[in-house]
């Protein structure tokens, strides 16, 4: 029995949805686009998936699919029709192929139930696509409403698309009509009985800006981490507070630059990703760290945020003294953290209280600080 070649077309720009680069190669909860498809992909019965991508975009290619062992991309054509055919043309040299499931790198989370449905519709018909009945009311217009058209037998038409491999390469070499907007309709007008198979709301095209943050809201499980520092104050330190530094009298003793604010809140960050705590990643036996900026310690934490594929929401800050006064600070300290952390200032919140005098930090010892942070990561199995 030949192979089944899983062949993802990913050779567009992507105009639509905005930016530079081509939306196969955006980011969703920390992964390119076609790095969802081809990890969507892993099927029991698919031998291989083969990716077609367009002329200049192989950089952007090995960055997104990184060590996953695939071969060598496909160069695609100037449409899709034709980036298509040079996939099926590559398979054909390679042989061997009995069916080929067609499938675009915009539609990138395919469940397992979909190919089993595809494959199965194979045995008795020459292709099978998967699809979703029209359940919106349908219309005719351009700008103005024309006529309202029956949706009765109407359906979506999704991808991955399956086929036997000889009917729809042959189809394809033959196509000589205007530019097809799916397989299915060249295999159609070649002949071929197209099986339909039901789809899933999965499998809905990723298009327009919206459909992204979609898509990532759907990816992505927030998480809430706290955070809690004291330090001592020591005569003849700075005091460093939020990454600012603060004029007083005294300064907090520790082995870094001593910043509660920041150890709190690196802490928060830390504990929303499960990643222990601030002494795990910057031991205090560590001469390395002494005298350090307490940014540094807070980059990291939301590096580790950004390796996940994730994203900071929020933060939000409580610093108990009775002095030095923070409310004419606040700001600046707002402004430093939303740096660091590459957020903007709203989601930034920074509160100040004391202890009525009661406790250590009444007596004027020392600056406590908690910290809460709201992280969204990626809710992966």
């Amino acid at each position: 029995m030949g192979r089944t070649v899983a062949l993802v077309v990913a050779a567009g720009s992507g105009s639509r949805a905005g930016g530079a680069l081509p939306k196969q190669y955006r980011r969703i909860a920390g992964k390119a686009l076609l790095a969802h498809a081809v990890d969507h992909l892993r099927h029991p019965k698919v031998d291989t998936v083969q990716v077609v991508i367009g002329q200049g975009q192989e950089a952007d290619y090995l960055e997104a699919i990184g060590e996953r062992p695939l071969p060598a991309p496909i160069i695609g054509g100037a449409t899709r029709r034709l980036s298509v055919l040079s996939g099926l043309d590559a398979l054909a040299r390679a042989g061997d192929v009995e069916r080929v499931l067609i499938h675009d790198a915009a539609r990138p989370f395919v469940h397992l139930e979909v190919f089993d449905r595809l494959i199965a519709a194979l045995e008795d018909h020459d292709a099978a696509i998967p699809a979703l009945p029209a359940v919106d009311t349908m219309a005719r217009g351009r700008g103005m409403l024309d006529e309202i058209v029956s949706r009765d037998g109407l359906v979506r038409v999704q991808t991955p698309q399956a086929f036997r491999f000889g009917p729809i390469h042959r189809a394809h070499a033959a196509w000589c009509g205007e530019e097809a907007t799916d397989d299915a309709q060249i295999a159609r007008a070649a002949g071929m009985t197209v099986a339909i198979v039901e789809g899933d709301p999965a499998l809905d095209k990723l298009t327009f800006e919206a459909d992204f943050r979609r898509a990532e809201a759907a990816l992505l499980g927030l998480r809430v981490g706290f955070g809690f520092d004291v330090h001592a104050f020591a005569a003849g330190a700075e005091l460093w507070l939020g990454g600012i530094q603060i004029p007083h009298d005294k300064g907090l003793a520790g082995h870094s630059d001593a910043d509660v604010v920041l150890h709190a809140l690196t802490d928060a960050i830390l504990g929303a990703l499960g990643a222990g705590d601030i002494g795990d990643h910057f031991p205090p036996s560590d001469p390395k760290w002494r005298g350090a900026p307490s940014s540094q310690f807070l980059d990291h934490a939301r590096a580790l945020v950004d390796e996940a594929g994730g994203r900071i929401a929020h933060v939000d800050v409580t610093i108990v003294c009775e002095a030095p006064r923070i409310g004419p600070y606040r700001d600046a300290m707002r402004a430093r953290i939303a740096e660091l952390l590459r957020l903007a200032q709203s989601r930034i919140s920074i509160k100040a209280t004391t202890t009525e005098r009661l406790g250590f930090t009444g007596r004027g010892e020392g600056i406590a600080a908690q910290a809460v942070a709201t992280v969204a990561l990626p809710e992966v199995p």
